[in-house]
């Protein structure tokens, strides 16, 4: 792919990392759910869990998120959208049913799913539309 065909392409890539980043990024604020799993037991239960446990199932849902939700959401929404804001309106509609089904239906852990994926898809929708470069180029 040369010229303005490979272009489209590298930038759905480099929105797809950004929107992975910025996911990731929102996790320096663990869930609280992770949070209440780690220090639910004493430290000296010997039957308690590793609470580096706990972790590693914010990475897991980090991971989720990102493969299962964001790619596929910000994918339609470039293809289903028109602008930032129509990109972005069309990813979270799909997004909120995704997080809907792996949050099984509980809703403070949805909200919280949607929320940390609500901002890598703005980001996505960001740069898809070339606000990022003109951003970056000062335009």
């Amino acid at each position: 792919m040369s010229g303005r065909r490979g272009r489209p392409v590298l930038r759905h890539i480099g929105a797809m990392h950004l929107s992975g980043f910025v996911l990731l990024c929102s996790f320096v604020v663990p869930p609280l759910r992770v949070v209440e799993m780690a220090y639910a037991t004493p430290p000296d239960d010997p039957t308690a869990d590793n609470p580096g446990f706990a972790w590693l199932a914010a990475l897991a849902m980090l991971l989720l998120l990102h493969v299962a939700v964001q790619v596929p959401a910000g994918l339609l929404g470039a293809w289903l959208g028109r602008g930032t804001w129509g990109r972005y309106g069309v990813a979270l509609a799909v997004a909120a049913p995704l997080t809907l089904l792996i949050a099984w239906g509980e809703t403070d852990m949805w909200l919280d799913a949607l929320t940390r994926t609500a901002l890598g898809l703005g980001a996505y929708a960001w740069v898809l539309t070339g606000a990022a470069g003109r951003a970056w180029r000062g335009h």
